[in-house]
């Protein structure tokens, strides 16, 4: 499974940016997609999670009322669409897959990962 992140950048506190995900597996209906991110000198921390039908969703309580997840199977891709941003949310950002029907949010739970795409919010 390979996952490759984009639509990182650089915006003003206040701004949106939509990052996407696309996975080069044949089964990716079968993968629970997830989004971490972690800045300087902190550990991963949990953005959100949606499982394989987009039935079940969850998101952590830093990014709640902010950030939607979706998913397109038929494009093989997973998206963060990412609102009212502050410069706390300034990360690398992660994309990650499990092959499971339920949704996770801890790291460690995952055993695929892209690459990383940063997200800089300036104030």
């Amino acid at each position: 499974v390979q996952l490759v992140e984009s639509g990182g950048g650089l915006v003003q506190a206040g701004g949106s940016l939509r990052l996407s995900c696309a996975a080069s597996v044949r089964t990716f209906s079968r993968f629970s997609m997830g989004w971490f991110r972690q800045a300087p000198g902190k550990g991963r921390e949990f953005v959100s999670a949606i499982s394989w039908s987009g039935g079940r969703i969850d998101y952590g309580d830093s990014v709640k009322g902010r950030f939607t997840i979706s998913r397109d199977n038929a494009k093989n891709t997973v998206y963060l669409q990412m609102n009212s941003l502050t410069p706390e949310d300034t990360a690398v950002y992660y994309c990650a897959a499990r092959d499971s029907l339920s949704i996770a949010s801890i790291p460690s739970h995952y055993p695929y990962w892209g690459q990383g795409t940063q997200v800089t919010v300036s104030s």
